[in-house]
């Protein structure tokens, strides 16, 4: 019997899941989508002040619309849900940077978004960033990297680290399933979301929306599983962007990888700490002019715990590339 009742809610949620993304696919997305080649990526686009600030989320992450709103009062903002995340469709190429950068340039051709960017990558995002300013150096005139990442060290991660590594890929597939079931949809009504990570509670609704629509949605957990297995890649193709100049760059440190909780004693915190400082150090190496701003507070995700780090740091960097602007 309570087999039986474990199957009919099984069946209960997936048909919920079902019944409930077909409604959401009714609904227009918030920005615009663009062909880039049999697939369409989603462009978000917010204030109108010139230069134009291009966003590229973490691992998983479509984080950049908790800040559009506060940065939309800076400069022009782009967010785009790269392929497979948010409203964007599935790609059939690897989830690799250099795919991703010959993407969102594509992207950001097809939609008119003209030069020049300042580029703001979160955690694996700032590889992005950087092979995109090291392929397009005359389109590209400051970079925020937001807790990055760097490959030398990437790439030589201890055995307790790559342990780690795939531990957080057994859970993306898990999550794969959990999304198919309607599992996590389920998670969201009662704002599990909310329970486990605090501090989405200061965000407004419409924005987490956006968020949490995606993390419903299976072809979000398999992009995040295709770009974790490609990390490694990643971090090869990105070895030849790290001579910039003199481009204005502020990197952000936050304090730790995770902040210590009862779960936290599970995992090597302390090595993947040692990891990140040892990343910082490269990375501050990138520019002649960069700058380095901590997080004091945060853990890796700054985006959620410390936002008004990031917009401090489009600041700095707006007022490097023009010294004669207000604020």
């Amino acid at each position: 019997m309570l087999i039986l009742i474990r199957v009919f809610l099984l069946v209960a949620t997936t048909l919920y899941q079902a019944i409930a993304c077909w409604f959401e696919d009714r609904k227009l997305p918030p920005g615009q989508m663009f062909d880039v080649g049999g697939y369409s990526l989603h462009l978000y686009i917010a204030g109108n002040t010139n230069p134009t600030i291009v966003l590229d989320h973490s691992l998983g992450g479509i984080e950049g619309y908790l800040l559009v709103e506060e940065l939309a009062k800076l400069a022009r903002v782009c967010i785009y849900d790269r392929a497979g995340y948010g409203w964007s469709n599935h790609s059939p190429h690897p989830r690799t940077s250099n795919q991703i950068v010959t993407e969102l340039d594509t992207l950001l051709t097809q939609a008119g978004i003209e030069p020049p960017y300042i580029l703001i990558g979160d955690s694996f995002g700032s590889y992005n960033v950087r092979l995109y300013a090291h392929r397009f150096p005359e389109k590209v005139i400051g970079m925020v990297l937001t807790d990055g990442l760097h490959e030398t060290e990437m790439l030589k991660m201890s055995f307790q680290l790559q342990a780690l590594k795939l531990f957080f890929i057994s859970g993306f597939v898990m999550s794969i399933l959990g999304s198919i079931l309607g599992i996590i949809r389920l998670m969201r009504i009662c704002k599990i979301f909310e329970v486990l990570k605090p501090e989405l509670g200061k965000f407004p609704q419409h924005l987490l929306n956006s968020i949490k629509r995606s993390f419903c949605r299976p072809k979000h957990w398999i992009t995040m599983s295709r770009e974790m297995l490609n990390l490694s890649v990643s971090g090869r193709e990105v070895r030849i962007a790290n001579q910039f100049g003199d481009l204005p760059i502020v990197n952000i440190k936050a304090n730790s990888f995770l902040k210590p909780s009862l779960w936290t004693v599970f995992i090597p915190l302390r090595s993947a700490n040692q990891l990140r400082k040892q990343m910082h150090i490269e990375l501050l190496k990138l520019s002649t002019n960069c700058t380095q701003l901590k997080a004091s507070k945060s853990g890796h995700f700054v985006w959620v715990d410390q936002p008004d780090v990031i917009i401090d740091a489009v600041k700095i960097v707006l007022n490097k590339v023009d010294p004669s602007r207000p604020g």
